[in-house]
């Protein structure tokens, strides 16, 4: 029974430290940084951490020596120590001693913020730094890269080493934009434009997500960054200006013919199509579904045929715009899209 209510003791210890294990996931976590901004920014926050971790540390020491050093013993029930008060010069050092900590957290936290608020990019520099327009939607995520004259969406590619200039809005409500290894987040507000800086250190995939309570799913918009060496980006770039090549199955054509009829007015393949939802040219090299179902036709089907059941609020309707496709026919549309690749 002892041994059973020890173990008990210790099981909220236990699930903490299986909860925080999560904490630090390579692509998603701020406390592992893949890009310039990220790594000053966890740097700030080392720094900070360490400070408070030696302040704890040492009022801890003082506490417990003058816990055992000044407990009362036998024979002192009594005993009513020497009253002291005031001391200049304690009062002095714990007042400097804080103002000495803050301003060694306050300056470097200062400079890194001005620094990497600074956006303005010399006209002699502007071949080095990549502009991608973002705009949020509930519950999606709409990407533009203005000199390219493409547009993608759920999926930012990026390449490696690059300064990256966000420029973010919103169509709806306000949302927030937020890659957690690659930098700090910054507000996507209607009728206003603001600005993001990021320089991707490391190729690989990294998460995004909403950090602005939006709506039904705001948990669930998601959105990847692509990080690319800058000979992938530019075959992606060409890739997405030719398009996608026509499909090749009969299914697959079928399936072409009946998206042009259901799809079309609001999703766009290359030039073709409307602006309404996300733009599908590149569909078939992305990572998730709705950015937050497995790449598969089986997930896909799922969404067709009911958006609202995946992501709560969704705005696409279910089986397509008359809302009468049939299964087989959600098929065929499945079949299709996942030939939009532009590798």
């Amino acid at each position: 029974m002892k041994r059973s209510w020890l173990l008990l003791r210790f099981l909220p210890i236990s699930g903490l430290v299986a909860l925080l294990s999560g904490c630090g996931v390579k692509g998603v976590s701020a406390l592992i940084p893949m890009g310039k901004e990220a790594r000053e920014q966890a740097w700030l926050m080392y720094l900070s951490l360490g400070i408070m971790v030696i302040v704890i540390l040492v009022v801890a020491s003082i506490y417990f020596y003058v816990l055992i050093r000044f407990h009362k013993r036998k024979g002192q029930e009594d005993y009513i120590p020497k009253q002291t008060e005031g001391n200049k010069i304690l009062e002095i050092v714990w007042t400097v001693i804080p103002i000495l900590l803050l301003c060694i957290i306050a300056v470097p936290t200062v400079k890194q913020t001005f620094a990497q608020s600074d956006t303005d990019v010399p006209k002699s520099q502007k071949k080095d730094v990549l502009q991608v327009d973002v705009t949020a939607h509930q519950f999606w995520w709409d990407f533009k890269y203005p000199d390219q004259k493409i547009e993608t969406a759920q999926d930012v590619v990026v390449p490696v080493g690059k300064t990256v200039i966000f420029k973010i809005t919103s169509a709806d409500v306000v949302h927030s934009f937020w890659v957690p290894a690659l930098g700090g987040k910054i507000d996507a507000n209607p009728g206003q434009t603001t600005k993001l800086k990021l320089t991707p250190e490391n190729e690989g995939v990294y998460r995004g997500r909403c950090a602005e309570l939006c709506g039904s799913s705001h948990a669930l918009m998601y959105f990847n960054v692509k990080v690319v060496s800058q000979s992938e980006f530019d075959q992606w770039v060409d890739g997405m200006k030719k398009g996608p090549e026509a499909p090749a199955t009969a299914s697959a054509q079928e399936g072409q013919e009946l998206f042009k009829q259901n799809c079309m007015s609001c999703h766009a393949v290359g030039k073709e199509g409307g602006p309404v939802a996300p733009n599908l040219t590149d569909f078939a090299d992305r990572k998730m579904i709705a950015g937050t179902l497995d790449h598969n036709k089986e997930n896909l089907i799922k969404w067709i045929t009911n958006p609202d059941a995946v992501k709560p609020g969704a705005n696409m309707p279910a089986r397509g715009m008359n809302k009468n496709l049939t299964d087989e026919q959600i098929q065929k549309i499945a079949d299709y899209l996942f030939t939009l690749s532009v590798k």
